[in-house]
């Protein structure tokens, strides 16, 4: 048996027809960039997000961009987030000139360590990006708590948490704004680049939108120096196609988590995912952790037909491309060892329990 990563078969049989049907609309109309369906999508995701404002942009990282930008976050400021991410919850710190604040993570849920949080708070802090990682939120009573006595804007990376929910509510309306990511491997993908910026806050909202396109006001009416960062027409009948099937594509992704759980429980020297009490999971990623010879089993693993990631290998304060902030191995402990640990198994709503198993099987084997 072969088991892959992820398969999207199933998903796009099931969304096969509305989109064929969406994408000749489309065509037929000739409206490719910010048509009706991508202003639907909008409207559409937002709600399901439980906020009143959505702006479709080119992807995930943009989102980041484009959402530190509306918030007037520049040059000399701080803006604090963990190590334990992607690059891209970095960049767009960078990219606004904004100087990045690392800080450590919880050692059960993989996100931000709201103790480390507070500790790393200065005059010159203006914001925290809370990344929900893997499909769990973060600590967000504790994080929000401390961000409000000290007047700091939240930014929500939610790119892994599409329909989680934290203390019965969803992700993406619990910070001042949210960023999503439409990548394809995503709980909500599309068939290319694509994301999302929602908020409750009409002034950021209406900068996004500037700021997407051009940083006009009317057609030839620029009111600020924007840029070309836009959701296309095609990306959003897909989108609109998958989600009203996105919550049980997530329950489905809990069930194949169950299933893990089930064949891995207690096997000595690998730990599986935790899931706190007070919040639903979507396991945008499943990864668990091998305590020895992980990269050994990696290969192992591939030998054997089996698709398996590490999320992530280095954390962010410890990439070249951030060595002129002064990091060094064993300033975030926890974040270092996570990276020499976490192993991501194949995850997708369709996948068999046969397929767990199998993955199962091998991984405890080989431990």
């Amino acid at each position: 048996m072969t088991v892959p990563f992820i398969d999207f078969r199933e998903q796009y049989l099931a969304i096969k027809d509305k989109v064929d049907s969406g994408l000749a609309g489309v065509f037929e109309r000739g409206a490719f960039i910010l048509g009706q369906e991508e202003k639907d999508f909008e409207r559409d995701f937002a709600a399901y997000c439980n906020v009143k404002y959505g702006s479709g942009v080119n992807s995930g990282t943009d989102a980041l961009y484009l959402a530190l930008s509306a918030l007037d976050i520049k040059p000399g400021d701080e803006v604090i987030l963990p190590s334990f991410t992607f690059i891209a919850t970095a960049l767009c710190v960078s990219y606004v000139g904004a100087k990045p604040v690392f800080v450590d993570v919880d050692e059960t849920t993989y996100n931000m360590n709201p103790e480390r949080f507070q500790a790393a708070i200065t005059p010159r802090t203006k914001a925290v990006i809370v990344v929900h990682l893997y499909g769990q939120s973060a600590d967000m009573t504790e994080i929000a708590a401390i961000a409000r006595q000290h007047h700091i804007k939240i930014v929500e990376d939610a790119a892994q948490a599409h329909g989680a929910t934290y203390q019965g509510e969803k992700i993406g309306s619990l910070g001042d704004v949210a960023c999503f990511s439409f990548y394809p491997t995503k709980s909500l993908g599309a068939f290319g680049d694509g994301g999302m910026v929602v908020t409750d806050d009409e002034k950021i909202h209406e900068g996004v939108q500037m700021l997407r396109d051009y940083g006009r006001k009317g057609r030839y009416e620029h009111v600020i120096k924007g840029h070309n960062s836009r959701l296309d027409t095609v990306q959003a009948v897909v989108l609109n196609a998958k989600l009203p099937l996105l919550d049980s594509w997530n329950e489905q992704r809990r069930n194949v988590a169950a299933h893990y759980a089930e064949f891995l429980q207690g096997v000595n020297g690998l730990v599986i995912p935790a899931v706190r009490a007070d919040r639903t999971h979507v396991y945008q990623t499943y990864a668990l952790r091998i305590k020895k010879n992980r990269d050994k089993i990696v290969e192992e693993m591939k030998n054997k037909g089996i698709g398996v990631l590490i999320h992530y290998p280095i954390p962010i304060h410890l990439q070249e491309a951030y060595a002129e902030c002064g990091y060094k191995r064993g300033d975030l402990p926890v974040s270092e060892k996570l990276a020499e640990e976490v192993l991501s198994l194949p995850m997708f709503p369709h996948m068999k329990k046969d397929q767990v198993g199998y993955v199962a099987a091998a991984l405890k084997a080989l431990i």
